[in-house]
């Protein structure tokens, strides 16, 4: 049956989960769905339409439906979903253009990631407008007309990926695909009240995506909900065999610490936009209200963290020599038809001739330099949270100052792929002018499946807002919206290991937990029934943790500072090989009766070392020898 057939007179849910719930009980079909989109067409030609570059015509989505029959959701994830893709990245059948016409072409396959979702059972719709070449976070460097946010005509949609955004904002689809090198697929989040998921670099592969910085883009993904955004991700994300690897593919661990600790900046940057200001800290206060999954509370502390490194980083990526990759990917067509260009486009990628191999290098050098700089926030932090943006501008101040404009929105946003980090962004409500207001979620690579899952409790703080023009999600629908994402996206296992000596933060051997990836889950005692000795002679000084025997009168034990970490399993073989005798892992009680792995020490170990029990743990006793250390020096000069 053909969907042009179907009844078109239907409202469809505007969500994955909606849609699929819909074809389980029979009440909708994917050819009605189509119809119903066919027909909203019919009504605004696509010139009148800046936010789609190409529609999908009758044939190619018949084609698609047709490809269903036979199969049903239990096989296809994505069974009948219709998607929109921006229009940098190949689907087979339908040009590619960048956003410049002289540049298009017809791919003769798709993209790795679009046909993942296909083979999923998801429909490609059309392709969506961008800034051309998709260098740009206004969405107005386009000659297919510049969609405005869907909530203020007066105010950008952000970009590049300003189609992909607007389609799902609006209802047209429930996710779309984008792009993200400089924060393409979180800034037109945050202007529209979406979720907008940056993967880690290497997680999604960017096979058949036009590139603009090769070695940093990210595809991204746009959805009402962080629930939908990880039903897509499960479905694109994996390596893929045969193709160049820029970023590794990182294991993913499966949450954050109970015991939350969010870094947010020192000082923010909101360029005198006191709206985004005020709303910042109103997401902030929020969090107090954070429910674990069986609605207890989730503790959260919040750190202030120096943006200085991550800013410095930032500015690389555009006033080093990474534009130079942007004029790789499209040298011949720059080189002979450069006239061709949006002039502001042109400007930006034709920086690169200041950059020869000598600067590549050193850029490279810089970014380690600072990387090292940045790196040691996360062992203070689980994740860091930032506006998506720091205003919100509009159209006419764009146009006034395009190249200005476009870079303040880059602030919480540019470092992130130099850095590899994986990122998050949420819907946070309303600023005081009806503006849509976003947050980010930012933690080291390999935290996608974490970061959806704390997004998961946080979007559920959010169940009254309206996640997308006319669109409102209500709470009585939480459980088939937002518990999804729990179970979506592979995580690698990891196991509890407690340290109680020079593995603590702070000290000599945590590198080797941070080489791991490890991850603090919380900072805790052992049950009152051990003591802790200074071994003698080891380098760097450690202790020894022993249990007394279960008949010793209480006053025996004692209980000793530790710290417990989520360890990935695929490190625990080469942590072992570290650990020098007379230590070991065992298990360890905790102040709470449960038992994790941890480190111990053999009874011949602490045969003649000091017992240290009453000071109560490591860091104590350190402290206790540096200043014994520094008065035995003043009593010397003395």
């Amino acid at each position: 049956m053909s969907f042009l057939d179907a009844d078109p007179a239907v409202s469809p849910p505007v969500t994955i989960a909606g849609l699929l719930s819909a074809y389980r009980d029979g009440s909708l079909t994917p050819a009605r769905v189509l119809a119903a989109l066919w027909a909203r067409w019919q009504t605004t030609p696509l010139e009148q339409d800046p936010a789609w570059i190409a529609r999908a015509n009758a044939a190619f989505l018949q084609a698609q439906l047709d490809a269903l029959a036979g199969q049903s959701l239990d096989g296809l994830p994505l069974y009948g979903v219709p998607f929109a893709v921006k229009d940098n990245i190949d689907v087979a059948g339908l040009p590619t253009t960048a956003a410049c016409p002289a540049f298009a072409y017809k791919p003769v396959e798709s993209a790795e990631a679009v046909r993942r979702l296909m083979a999923a059972g998801a429909i490609v719709v059309g392709k969506t407008n961008l800034d051309q070449f998709a260098t740009g976070l206004v969405g107005l460097r386009s000659p297919y007309g510049a969609p405005s946010s869907t909530f203020s005509e007066a105010h950008v949609s952000g970009g590049s990926s300003s189609g992909s955004a607007v389609v799902v904002a609006r209802g047209d689809v429930p996710f779309a695909l984008g792009t993200d090198t400089a924060g393409s697929g979180r800034v037109p989040a945050g202007f529209n009240n979406l979720v907008g998921l940056k993967p880690t670099p290497g997680l999604v592969p960017t096979h058949g995506v036009l590139p603009a910085c090769r070695s940093l883009d990210c595809v991204s993904i746009f959805a009402l909900t962080v629930g939908d955004a990880a039903r897509v991700l499960s479905v694109a994300q994996g390596p893929m065999a045969g193709q160049p690897v820029f970023n590794p593919f990182k294991p993913q661990l499966p949450r954050l610490p109970k015991q939350l600790r969010i870094g947010v900046p020192m000082v923010g940057e909101f360029f005198g936009d006191a709206d985004y200001a005020a709303a910042f800290e109103q997401a902030r206060s929020q969090w107090a209200q954070l429910k674990d999954a069986d609605g207890s509370a989730w503790p959260v502390s919040f750190v202030p963290v120096d943006m200085q490194p991550f800013y410095a980083v930032a500015r690389l990526l555009y006033e080093g020599p990474w534009v130079a990759e942007r004029f790789a990917a499209i040298a011949p067509f720059i080189e002979q038809q450069a006239d061709q260009m949006n002039p502001v486009v042109r400007g930006i990628i034709e920086g690169a001739r200041q950059h020869d191999a000598v600067s590549a290098f050193n850029g490279q050098y810089r970014l380690k330099e600072l990387a090292s700089h940045a790196e040691p926030v996360w062992q203070d932090i689980d994740v860091l949270m930032v506006p998506t943006a720091p205003t919100m501008p509009t159209r006419q101040s764009v146009e006034a100052d395009p190249v200005g404009r476009n870079a303040q929105l880059g602030t919480y946003t540019n470092f992130v792929n130099l850095l590899g980090l994986s990122a998050l962004a949420l819907p946070a409500g309303f600023t005081a002018g009806s503006l849509p207001f976003g947050i980010t979620l930012i933690a080291p690579g390999g935290s996608d499946a974490a970061l959806l899952d704390l997004g998961v409790h946080w979007q559920a703080l959010q169940a009254g807002e309206s996640p997308g023009l006319g669109h409102g999600l209500s709470a009585a629908s939480e459980a088939d919206l937002f518990l999804p994402a729990r179970a979506t996206i592979p995580s690698e296992p990891v196991m509890a290991v407690s340290v109680v000596g020079a593995h603590l933060s702070g000290m000599p051997l945590h590198g080797q937990l941070v080489e791991r990836r490890a991850r603090l889950l919380m900072a805790t005692r052992t049950a009152p029934r051990y003591r802790l000795y200074a071994l003698p002679g080891t380098v760097p000084p450690k202790p020894g943790l022993a249990r007394v025997a279960d008949n010793a009168p209480p006053a025996e034990g004692h209980a000793i500072e530790l710290e417990v970490y989520a360890l990935p399993q695929s490190s625990i073989g080469s942590f072992l090989a570290l650990i020098p005798s007379p230590l070991g892992l065992g298990s360890v009680e905790l102040a709470d009766g449960s038992w994790v792995k941890g480190f111990i020490c053999e009874p011949a170990g602490i045969a003649g070392a000091q017992d240290i029990s009453h000071f109560g743990g490591w860091r104590a006793y350190m402290a206790h020898v540096k200043a014994q250390q520094s008065l035995d020096a003043d009593r010397r000069v003395a």
